[in-house]
């Protein structure tokens, strides 16, 4: 017998301590190039949205890669394009961790629309309140003190 997936994953994750540096003029060319390094491990990025200081990418994944290894090929990747293309004054990276949720066939379109209205949803709402009403809302046990990334203040 053949064997047949449809992994498709909802991966959340901010710039380190969520700057807002992903600005308007280059967040496009940021999210192909996220798109690009998806396919270049056998994936497909159905959709790429979010804000300066974070991102949403709804993507079908290949069972061929463990989804730690493409993320970390997608954070590297990008990060590396964004601080070569001079677009952010000072260091662009992204935080440490992420989030990836999976999401059923079904519920497809309804993630889509979510990631295309992040504008509107975020007047009302932060990332951090964002991303742990997705953690309840999929029932991962967390630690707030692992959640995000705090910057250190000395």
């Amino acid at each position: 017998m053949s064997s047949f997936t449809n992994l498709l994953y909802h991966i959340v994750y901010s710039t380190k301590h969520r700057q807002p540096l992903i600005a308007l003029n280059w967040q496009d060319n940021l999210h192909k190039y996220i798109g690009g390094i998806i396919r270049e491990r056998d994936g497909i990025a159905i959709e790429i949205g979010g804000m300066p200081d974070h991102v949403h990418i709804l993507a079908k994944l290949s069972p061929k890669r463990a989804i730690m290894d493409v993320l970390r090929d997608i954070k590297a990747g990008s990060s590396k394009w964004a601080n070569e293309s001079g677009h952010v004054r000072g260091r662009f990276e992204w935080q440490t961790g992420y989030g990836a949720f999976s999401v059923s066939h079904s519920q497809v379109s309804r993630v889509v629309e979510y990631i295309h209205t992040q504008a509107e949803h975020h007047r009302a709402t932060t990332f951090q309140d964002e991303f742990l009403a997705m953690l309840r809302r999929h029932e991962i046990e967390f630690d707030m003190r692992y959640v995000f990334d705090e910057e250190i203040i000395s």
